[in-house]
């Protein structure tokens, strides 16, 4: 089955140990000023919501995850403000879910349908 579009999650944290370690910590210690809300509605502390991979697996669409240096480096054209979801199409990544609409989420299920919503309706 050909699973369309290509929907990339990209947080606004960069990759590597000592970050994901720095990460962590401050989800756990000051979750007030932690600045990936990607993140913070798609991970506990320490690993991956399982209703949040199983909504993803079951979205019908082909999807990666990206840490903001990652995504910088494949995609340097673009300058949308991270956390930020977007639409792979032919000239690149299309934003299909902002970080202000992200950051407006107050828990999964509210990141679930804005995606079925924004991201995964077809044109």
């Amino acid at each position: 089955m050909n699973r369309e579009p290509g929907l990339i999650f990209v947080y606004n944290a960069d990759s590597g140990l000592f970050n994901t370690m720095a990460d962590i910590g401050h989800k756990i210690f000051s979750p007030e000023t932690y600045e990936s809300a990607l993140c913070a509605l798609t991970h506990g502390y320490i690993k991956e919501r399982g209703e949040w991979r199983n909504f993803v697996e079951n979205l019908g669409a082909e999807y990666q995850f990206l840490h903001r240096d990652e995504f910088l480096k494949r995609y340097p054209q673009v300058s949308e403000t991270l956390p930020a979801i977007f639409i792979l199409r032919e000239g690149g990544p299309v934003c299909c879910a902002d970080a202000d609409t992200i950051i407006a989420r107050k828990d999964p299920d509210s990141l679930q349908a804005l995606i079925q919503q924004q991201c995964c309706d077809p044109d």
